[in-house]
């Protein structure tokens, strides 16, 4: 599947946007909602879902977000792609219901396609925080982790996710170097051995990704197979090595799910298989693998 380039040049309301993807009736989708309101450079949000229910109505109208529902198919695929249509703007982060954002998130949006105008994505660190248990009396489950994003209290991370982070952030080295992350060797030289990326984390121009980005073929690789597409195509990656997304790993995400059925080792070897002769692409894969603890142990 291509990344449709040659998208019209449309006179978008704003700069830029958060789409909500939201599912089910999620106990962190008020603090994701909270954290985003929160932005010291203001930025309208939108509530998009292909799960409709009153909690999730009730808690678009309680914020005042506007509220899409997309009918057809299931998927996370097509749910991502219509949140970017339903966008109305060229700058799009495509917010998971499950995680909070720092109050610095939108601003340094602002700054990167001000510095570097031909940038189709950026991406940033994130603090990793896994639910260890629950409050009682309390709904939602409280969480360990290094540091904080936001207002939200939080405590010590697990070593295993400092370990997690600490890889993605040396895979993600060459796109350390700015004046050369438009090109494509540079961008594919970040994706080479895995997807260092936290999908939540990026922010997309329209103009530059086109329409229907991500693949359905794929549940869990679609932002590594996005990503390693747009590698090719005009536009520069841009990675702020700054926690600016709080990353939550708990027993409902889709991640763990994924891993559960073997759904994402399939994807990551086809994936592999795509970059590098079969042999290769099977021991990558064996040791990819091993990364998969941070998910499973809750």
């Amino acid at each position: 599947m291509g990344i449709s380039q040659g998208l019209s040049k449309h006179k978008h309301k704003y700069k830029h946007m958060f789409a909500i993807c939201a599912y089910g009736d999620s106990p962190y989708l008020e603090a994701c909602i909270r954290s985003l309101k929160a932005q010291s450079c203001p930025a309208p949000i939108i509530l998009c879902t292909s799960t409709p229910s009153t909690f999730l109505e009730s808690m678009a109208a309680n914020y005042g977000l506007p509220y899409h529902v997309r009918e057809g198919d299931g998927g996370i695929a097509r749910d991502w792609n219509f949140a970017l249509e339903c966008a109305d703007a060229r700058l799009v982060t495509i917010a998971h219901q499950d995680d909070r954002y720092h109050r610095q998130y939108a601003r340094w949006v602002q700054w990167v396609w001000g510095r570097h105008p031909d940038t189709s994505v950026m991406m940033t660190d994130a603090v990793v925080v896994r639910d260890v248990a629950r409050e009682p009396g309390g709904d939602a489950p409280t969480a360990r982790a290094k540091g904080g994003v936001g207002n939200t209290p939080s405590k010590i991370k697990p070593a295993r996710a400092d370990i997690y982070c600490a890889i993605k952030r040396l895979l993600r080295l060459p796109l350390r170097f700015r004046t050369w992350c438009d090109r494509a060797w540079v961008k594919r030289a970040a994706l080479v051995l895995g997807n260092p990326i936290f999908c939540p984390s990026c922010t997309y121009d329209k103009e530059m990704v086109g329409q229907g980005l991500f693949d359905a073929s794929y549940r869990f690789a679609l932002d590594w197979d996005a990503l390693w597409r747009l590698a090719e195509a005009p536009g520069r990656f841009v990675c702020l090595e700054k926690p600016l997304l709080c990353y939550r790993i708990h027993g409902g995400a889709a991640t763990k799910a994924s891993i559960e059925d073997h759904s994402r080792r399939e994807e990551e070897l086809r994936m592999f298989r795509r970059i590098w002769p079969a042999p290769v692409a099977a021991l990558l894969g064996r040791c990819y693998g091993a990364a998969q603890g941070s998910y499973k142990e809750h």
